[in-house]
């Protein structure tokens, strides 16, 4: 078994809960209020300003200049052409370029950049890249499973798990359980135990941040 794998396993239940969220079932089902739906879109474009510092970050701590272009090409990509996007998938939403910017975290929010930023400053990179995956990987699967469902009658909720459930997102996530991975690879048992630690961290947090955007903030 990879130790992606392994993470996956010590992780199961906090991932189930995810697929199993009102707010992840109100997507796929195309049911879910549209309130709820502008503030999760307010709040992501908030903690891609922080992803793309956390892929910067994984740049500069990278032990290979291979590993160091791709995560360059990944912050590069994420603060650009897909932080352009998601302006575009916002305003479909009544949501403007301001808003987006004028947008102030949720604590849930708060935590889960505050968490990753600490652990790629303070941590190994391997620890980084165990609590990157539960981001790239979870959006993956959530996407992949919602789209085996009937397809919602808004279009919006149907782009939405289209673009999760593709091809390029799920190589995306396979090259991050590939460098996690690899940096597990003749890890010390400690540093293991850390990137497991982080990986459900990262997971928890995944959950904590549906639940906030279906509380409203609350």
């Amino acid at each position: 078994m990879a130790f992606s794998d392994e993470l996956r396993a010590a992780a199961a239940d906090i991932w189930e809960a995810q697929h199993a969220h009102p707010f992840v079932r109100g997507i796929g089902e195309g049911t879910l209020e549209h309130d709820r739906f502008r503030l999760y879109v307010r709040q992501d474009y908030v903690f891609l300003v922080d992803y793309g510092r956390l892929l910067a970050l994984g740049c500069a701590r990278a032990p290979r200049l291979e590993l160091m272009a791709r995560f360059a090409e990944l912050a590069q990509a994420t603060l650009t052409v897909e932080m352009d996007l998601h302006r575009g998938f916002a305003a479909e939403w009544g949501i403007s370029s301001a808003e987006l910017e004028g947008e102030r975290p949720l604590p849930a929010t708060r935590a889960y950049t505050d968490f990753l930023l600490r652990t790629a400053s303070l941590g190994e990179f391997a620890e980084l890249v165990a609590a990157l995956l539960p981001c790239m990987w979870g959006y993956s699967e959530i996407g992949q499973r919602l789209a085996e469902g009937k397809r919602p009658v808004d279009e919006r909720y149907a782009r939405w798990i289209e673009m999760y459930a593709g091809d390029d997102f799920a190589r995306l996530a396979g090259w991050c359980r590939e460098i996690c991975d690899q940096a597990a690879t003749g890890a010390s048992v400690a540093t293991r135990a850390r990137m497991r630690e982080a990986f459900i961290a990262s997971s928890a947090h995944e959950l904590a941040f549906w639940e906030a955007a279906w509380r409203g903030g609350g």
